[in-house]
């Protein structure tokens, strides 16, 4: 019996696992449309090494280390430069204010959005997490 169990859980984790790995390729063109306009205005030059699909996000990645998730309405989620800055005008207001204010002289290179309000990681490596209304709520080093 104990053995039965143990071969049931055993092929329940390996299917939780592998289905969290299948990533689909997929075309530009197949990304929302919302999402396509925003790559094309704000990351125009920059070459797509790889756009994936999973069952509640997109994915691209480009051939200079970028990388930009959104959700399946073609919202952005994280916007991920590494090495150089992510675009201002996608940043809320409040938060640019914040950082150049706190924080004079530093980039916001990652960028990531969700229900419990935003992610900032700049370039000095502190990243400081925000409220859905913009209060800061935590700042790591």
């Amino acid at each position: 019996m104990k053995k039965l169990l143990f071969i049931m859980l055993a092929v329940i984790t390996l299917g939780f696992s592998a289905k969290a790995d299948h990533d689909k390729v997929i075309t530009f063109n197949q990304l929302p449309q919302h999402a396509q306009e925003l790559l094309k205005q704000h990351f125009a030059g920059k070459v797509p090494l790889v756009v994936t699909m999973d069952w509640d996000d997109y994915t691209i990645v480009y051939d200079s280390g970028e990388k930009v998730e959104f959700d399946k309405q073609g919202k952005w989620k994280e916007i991920d430069c590494r090495t150089s800055s992510v675009p201002t005008a996608l940043i809320p207001e409040q938060i640019k204010s914040h950082i150049r204010a706190t924080f004079p002289g530093t980039t916001i290179i990652d960028l990531d959005r969700n229900r419990r309000g935003y992610e900032v990681k700049l370039n000095n490596g502190l990243e400081v997490e925000y409220s859905p209304s913009f209060q800061v709520i935590d700042i790591d080093d």
